[in-house]
């Protein structure tokens, strides 16, 4: 049962900062959507609503996931992990297709991203593994292997439409949550090295994708294809650099209101804030970024049994591999993957997801002890 004394426990420096960049985000995809919404004849304000409209949804969502205790999870964890799986082979089956990718189930007005859930089901479903035999020196191989077979359905069928970027946050997040967990160093090396071997021959027999090794020479080399796979990072970066310090004031970028970067509202929306709000505005995303997962490690370090612990390290290691990743290739430091940046990239799916691992951080910071009297 919810005793209400638990609000006193409440981190509200995690849920201010989530509120903060929730909101940066709105006015960020207004900013980058309204001219090409005005193409297509549609209100400038049709995508803020709708992104508005999820905000509200998932901070419900957050709201009911602090009632329950979180133990719950740990009995449910198979049942997520079961329908997260079918919901990604149901988009393979049957799903909508867009920019050559299958990624979205079509639920009326809406689009629905199992991908997205898919993170939710593996932080609790992976916790419930590492959590259940922790062995006296470390984590024990079996433990790790079976962690491993629990990663490689969704991982596979992640990548099958294509999305190697949410696929890279599950691996990203799997080894972080393995660290955590106290697995041996020697695995963890064996494993990396199992990667890039993999990797390595993915590379060569066309597994990887002629668009995915196109994004990863531009990576190296933007000019090398400046008008095809390498427009999106040099314009990401002249909108940045052109920002300056205090930004060309919000609505007022020229790369954003011109239409320079394309899908500016959902993977490169940090250009937004860097270009219309500067060198502050990006310094002041970054640091609520930092505040979120410092609040997250404290939850985790103070969490009175593993599950829980492991639950918020597993979240903390989400949004870290997103936001480094999402903001380095908007800066030209990292490839271009895909990747939305968390509370603030357009999409429903991703903010639903991500109120929903907060609510379940916050409530393993609110029952970190026993209720005093």
């Amino acid at each position: 049962m919810f005793e209400p004394r638990l609000l006193r426990r409440l981190d509200w420096l995690m849920l201010a900062a989530v509120l903060v960049l929730s909101g940066l985000g709105l006015a960020a995809v207004y900013s980058a959507s309204r001219a090409d919404l005005a193409l297509q004849r549609l209100p400038a304000n049709y995508l803020l609503i709708r992104q508005a409209t999820w905000l509200g949804v998932g901070l419900v969502a957050l709201l009911a996931l602090l009632y329950p205790e979180y133990s719950f999870l740990s009995r449910w964890r198979r049942v997520l992990y079961v329908v997260a799986c079918l919901l990604l082979l149901a988009v393979l089956r049957g799903g909508q297709e867009s920019g050559g990718a299958m990624r979205w189930i079509a639920l009326g007005p809406f689009n629905l991203q199992p991908s997205e859930f898919a993170k939710f089901a593996m932080i609790v479903g992976l916790a419930g593994v590492f959590a259940t035999d922790p062995g006296p020196d470390g984590l024990p191989g079996r433990t790790l292997a079976r962690a491993a077979a629990y990663l490689a359905p969704p991982f596979l069928l992640v990548f099958r439409q294509p999305d190697l970027g949410t696929a890279l946050v599950l691996g990203a997040t799997w080894l972080a949550m393995a660290f955590v967990a106290g697995a041996k160093r020697w695995h963890l090396i064996t494993i990396l090295a199992g990667i890039v071997l993999v990797f390595s021959l993915a590379w060569n027999v066309g597994v990887i994708k002629d668009y995915q090794k196109d994004r990863l020479r531009v990576f190296i080399d933007p000019q090398a294809d400046p008008l095809g796979a390498g427009y999106h990072v040099i314009q990401s970066k002249i909108a940045i650099g052109s920002g300056r310090l205090a930004g060309k004031g919000l609505l007022h970028g020229t790369q954003s209101q011109l239409r320079f970067i394309p899908e500016q509202h959902t993977d490169f929306v940090f250009t937004v804030i860097g270009e219309e709000l500067g060198l502050v505005g990006g310094a002041t995303v970054l640091a609520l970024y930092l505040l979120l997962v410092w609040r997250l490690l404290t939850v985790a370090e103070a969490a009175t049994d593993r599950f829980g612990g492991l639950l918020a390290a597993g979240a903390a290691a989400m949004f870290t591999f997103q936001g480094v990743v999402n903001m380095g290739m908007t800066m030209g430091v990292m490839p271009v993957t895909g990747i939305p940046l968390p509370f603030l990239s357009y999409g429903g799916s991703s903010m639903l997801t991500n109120l929903a691992v907060v609510g379940i951080a916050l409530n393993v910071g609110m029952r970190r002890q026993k209720i005093r009297w």
